[in-house]
């Protein structure tokens, strides 16, 4: 019982996170307005909320299961292969973490997220069935994320 909970709760948060995620860019481009910050937020909440999933699973807060391991990672390489272009001239002002370093070293921010991006396809490629593949794969996934926010990202207080 507890584990049917669990997988329902795990579901419906990396479904929410995908859902919302495409409502946003579905919005944003029914709406003729174009908020590169608001967006690439919007993206950066989704990996939250599935490494937030991702991460419970791999701490046994949450039950392993296949299909919501895959649907994690299906969002962290949608998100992967979108944010990057959010952040065109002009957006590094205003309520955003992202460093002034990314408009500095446009082409070494733009090599992260190629890593990223290949980090993510080959994770989905993957299809992790077990706890110890998913841990292998999404480790990688994490290690690109934490990497590109160490350079390139400014927390807020």
């Amino acid at each position: 019982m507890l584990r049917s909970i669990s997988l329902a709760i795990a579901g419906a948060l990396t479904a929410a996170s995908v859902a919302g995620f495409a409502a946003h860019a579905q919005d944003a481009a029914s709406s003729g307005t174009d908020d590169p910050i608001k967006t690439r937020q919007t993206i950066m909440e989704s990996f939250g909320a599935s490494a937030k999933v991702g991460g419970g699973m791999i701490k046994g807060e949450i039950p392993y299961n296949p299909a919501v391991g895959q649907l994690v990672l299906a969002t962290l390489d949608a998100g992967a292969h979108t944010f990057g272009h959010y952040f065109p001239e002009g957006s590094d002002t205003g309520d955003t973490e992202a460093s002034p370093k990314i408009w500095q070293d446009m082409d070494g921010f733009h090599a992260k997220i190629g890593d990223l991006q290949e980090a993510t396809a080959a994770a989905v490629k993957a299809k992790p069935q077990d706890l110890d593949a998913f841990k292998e794969t999404f480790g990688k996934v994490a290690k690109n994320c934490k990497s590109c926010h160490e350079d390139y990202r400014v927390e807020k207080d």
